[in-house]
């Protein structure tokens, strides 16, 4: 019972703090189920790649290999995602 308690208790606070990374003026959640770089589906080359660009958008790759065509290119990919959110 004591374990169970405590179980939860951290689970909640995972929550809490997972929750906040979202909150609403902070980090832009990424909306797309496809790569900004290759337009592959998310997850079809394996573990998809999450970072947030510049503490304001989250961004899902679908492999660590787009970050560095991203980097490259990052206003393009951003402003392809800002077109493809409308």
């Amino acid at each position: 019972m004591k374990n169970t308690s405590i179980l939860l208790l951290v689970l909640s606070g995972i929550l809490l703090f997972s929750s906040s990374l979202f909150a609403k003026d902070e980090i832009k959640r990424y909306p797309l189920k496809f790569c900004l770089v290759s337009d592959n589906k998310l997850g079809s080359m394996g573990k998809v790649y999450r970072f947030v660009y510049e503490g304001k958008q989250e961004v899902l790759l679908c492999c660590k290999p787009c970050l560095k065509k991203f980097n490259k290119a990052s206003e393009k990919y951003l402003e392809k995602l800002a077109k493809a959110k409308k």
